[in-house]
C-alpha cells in the first residue's frame, strides 16, 4: 500500500492513494488552515469507521443475512499534550436489514473488532475502544 500527500495552498494538503484516489486534508483557522476540507486527524477517525463497517457488512452477508445499511458513528477523545494520539473511541453501530439475527449481528462488530480491522487494532494500541449497537428493521 502506498500514499502521496501534496502541500497544496495554505495548509490544505492532498493525498493520492495507492488506488489512484484523492483525499483532501485542511488544517484548523488557528493553525493557518481555511477549513477547506477534513483535519487530518478527522480522517484517520473515518478511516476507522469505513474499515470496520466493511468488516460488518462482509461478515453479515457471508452469514446470509439481509443487510440494507450500516452506519458507524464515532466519538473520541485526543490526549491534551502532544502528540494529540486519540485516547478514547466509542463506535456506535446501527445496523438495518431484513430479520437480521441479532447474535449474528454482535458477532460481525465483535469479530471486525478483535479479529479484522487493521485501523481499530492500530488506534486500540493509545485509545480505549468501547462498542455499542442497534438493530433496525428494514
Amino acid at each position: 500500500m502506498e500514499c502521496t500527500v501534496r502541500w497544496g495552498d495554505g495548509m490544505t494538503f492532498v493525498a493520492e492513494t495507492g488506488s489512484s484516489h484523492l483525499v483532501t486534508m485542511d488544517g484548523a483557522p488557528d493553525g493557518g488552515g481555511r477549513n477547506l476540507a477534513p483535519r487530518p486527524m478527522e480522517v484517520l477517525l473515518a478511516g476507522a469507521g469505513g474499515c470496520t463497517a466493511y468488516d460488518v457488512v462482509v461478515i453479515l452477508k457471508k452469514n446470509n443475512q439481509e443487510v440494507t445499511g450500516c452506519e458507524v458513528r464515532l466519538s473520541a477523545e485526543r490526549a491534551a499534550a502532544d502528540p494529540k494520539v486519540f485516547t478514547k473511541i466509542h463506535y456506535h453501530f446501527a445496523v438495518r436489514g431484513r430479520n437480521l439475527k441479532h447474535n449474528l449481528v454482535e458477532q460481525a462488530v465483535r469479530l471486525s473488532h478483535e479479529k479484522y480491522c487493521s485501523a481499530t487494532a492500530i488506534l486500540a494500541k493509545t485509545a480505549e475502544i468501547t462498542r455499542d449497537l442497534e438493530i433496525l428493521e428494514g
